[in-house]
């Protein structure tokens, strides 16, 4: 087949988003399909070239300053302004028309509502392609980060919803990361919906992560002692995954296993916030911020970790607590957005209440200090993370391909 996915994030930009589209883009490729990535350009200026099989096409775009694009380090200071803006591409449609023309595609699947994955389904319904969306978001996901007032909060969270499903219904089949995704969105009202909705994992390279101890070199590399209990945070280091949470529950362990150590992987506007905080409570010595780090090492990061431990409210599904599943890491997390799927409350680790810095802290304490749980935990973790295979993401995204091609030639 020939394949468009549209989306507003790619390589080399860091996040949940942008690592699904070009892991999709790359598998479907080698898959023997023919692949074409439509992206905003980091540079400014349009241009393509071919990565790993997959022709990517930036297309101009401008920056948006008020949030950071995730390939340059963040400011120590946060600002309002950054100097390195996220990129928004935001009159691309002909741009998108000349690409596609050339491209003559099969079907087209869009990641995100941008100008780019807009104009992408409107050409689409213009010449009677396939349209498959995949949504990546909940509207908190968008609103918590912005500090509004919980009043204006709830109703702007409505207007968004309504806004995502009447996007999602000119599509030809739509995706979520997870069953629960799509019942808080598409069916939260209890309303029919007029096109196929079905839950299809973002997936994780499995190869990649294995159970297992890290080499010694990593532990020099990074400065991380070994034999000591790790307690580990992937991820953006931004207010809305409340990592600050996570460094409060992490104090009250030090109380009961005070050889124990946090260790913070990723950048973001709230590092600086957050040592400073760690200074307050006067756990600095026992908390290590890696800052961004990169494949193949974050692969043995995984593998000093204990337990992996988040706070955030707002994941779709979050590709970090799969890959720490897969690394054979018991969870602890919040009962909110949609990680319930991957840490199973019991089975391979405990689902708190949010914001509950002592139910957070007492849940890390049980699985540091008894051997047994955390072991039948990490059994768990990586069958549960076997699931989520994405080899088994291709698949089903291939059939999704298929079924809409085939609804469209009948």
């Amino acid at each position: 087949m020939k394949i468009v996915i549209a989306t507003a994030v790619y390589s080399p930009m860091i996040n949940g988003v942008a690592v699904f589209s070009h892991n999709l883009a790359v598998g479907l490729a080698v898959r023997g399909n023919e692949v074409l990535v439509l992206c905003p350009s980091q540079t400014g200026r349009n241009y393509s070239e071919m990565q790993d099989g997959v022709k990517v096409c930036y297309l101009k775009s401008v920056e948006a300053k008020v949030y950071p694009d995730q390939i340059h380090e963040v400011p120590k200071k946060r600002h309002l302004f950054y100097r390195h803006g996220f990129r928004v591409s935001v009159f691309p449609r002909a741009e998108v028309a000349k690409i596609l023309n050339e491209f003559n595609p099969d079907v087209v699947h869009v990641q995100v509502s941008d100008p780019i994955g807009l104009s992408v389904v409107g050409y689409a319904r213009r010449h009677e392609i396939p349209v498959v969306t995949t949504e990546h978001n909940q509207p908190e996901v968008l609103t918590e980060p912005l500090h509004i007032p919980r009043l204006v909060k709830k109703p702007v969270n409505a207007l968004l919803s309504a806004y995502f499903r009447n996007r999602q219904s000119k599509s030809d089949f739509v995706t979520m990361p997870t069953k629960q995704a799509i019942e808080h969105l598409i069916y939260a009202k209890g309303e029919e919906f007029p096109v196929p909705v079905a839950a299809v994992s973002n997936g994780v390279d499995l190869s990649h992560f294995k159970p297992g101890r890290a080499e010694k070199a990593m532990y020099e590399k990074y400065g991380v002692p070994e034999g000591r209990p790790i307690v580990l945070y992937v991820g953006r280091v931004d207010p809305e995954k409340k990592v600050g949470v996570v460094i409060e529950a992490f104090s009250l362990v030090l109380s009961k296993v005070p050889e124990a150590m946090l260790v913070v992987v990723g950048d973001g506007v709230d590092l600086t916030r957050l040592k400073k905080e760690a200074a307050r409570l006067g756990v600095s010595k026992s908390v290590k911020f890696l800052g961004k780090v990169l494949v193949p090492d974050l692969y043995e990061i995984y593998k000093m970790g204990s337990v992996f431990a988040t706070a955030s409210e707002i994941e779709t599904q979050g590709i970090v607590l799969i890959e720490a599943a897969a690394s054979g890491l018991p969870l602890v997390a919040v009962n909110a957005g949609a990680v319930a799927e991957v840490c199973v409350n019991g089975e391979n680790g405990f689902l708190c209440e949010a914001g509950n810095v002592s139910e957070i802290g007492g849940a890390i304490e049980k699985i540091l200090v008894d051997d047994k749980l955390r072991e039948k935990f990490a059994r768990r973790s990586v069958e549960i993370a076997a699931e989520h295979d994405f080899e088994k993401t291709l698949d089903k995204f291939l059939n999704i391909y298929r079924r809409v091609l085939n609804h469209k030639v009948k």
